[in-house]
């Protein structure tokens, strides 16, 4: 089945990949300057809905990574082989399957609200519940929990930011050739 490429207008999101840039764990990009996001049809369906419940709050989702080839998840992986925060590349992980977002939320002035810790943070505050960061942090994390779970999506509980379908593992990974537009040279 193919991807859907969600970037904006046919989306109202913010697309900002963080591994099209060296703002990310290996430190420098590993996307091409042009990626763009894919997300499997299902996963497109409850992202529709997230982004409808956002809006009338005055939120916008800002993606960070959605579709991850392979060969990307060997990139972060090589960085970081910690199976709490990184899919083994070997079985392949959700983003690899096109039913898995990275993202945060914006405000109407697209100011990234407060979690606690950046995206890609590799760290136990990262993880959801977590008390020991603000109370705004944690009210923000739990408005993206409210509205990426009534969505549709399933939380990672390691990560703030990770959200993908219930049944991910049921999905075949998809190769980056079955793309419209490369992800990664």
């Amino acid at each position: 089945m193919s991807l859907i490429d969600i970037s904006p207008p046919e989306f109202d999101l913010v697309v900002a990949l963080a591994y099209a840039t060296p703002n990310n764990i290996t430190g420098k990009p590993f996307y091409r300057a042009d990626a763009r996001p894919y997300l499997h049809p299902k996963a497109v369906e409850c992202l529709r809905v997230a982004i409808a419940l956002a809006r009338p709050l005055g939120y916008r989702l800002k993606i960070f990574d959605a579709y991850r080839p392979v060969e990307g998840q060997w990139a972060l992986w090589n960085a970081s082989p910690d199976p709490e925060f990184v899919a083994d590349p070997r079985s392949g992980g959700p983003h690899n399957r096109g039913v898995a977002l990275d993202l945060t939320l914006v405000d109407a002035e697209g100011r990234e609200l407060d979690m606690g810790t950046g995206f890609d943070a590799l760290t136990p505050l990262s993880h959801h519940g977590r008390t020991d960061v603000s109370l705004g942090a944690q009210r923000n994390r739990l408005l993206l929990l409210g509205l990426m779970t009534a969505a549709g999506f399933e939380f990672y509980t390691n990560e703030w930011w990770h959200y993908q379908l219930f049944d991910a593992g049921d999905y075949p990974v998809v190769p980056q050739s079955e793309l419209p537009q490369p992800v990664m040279d």
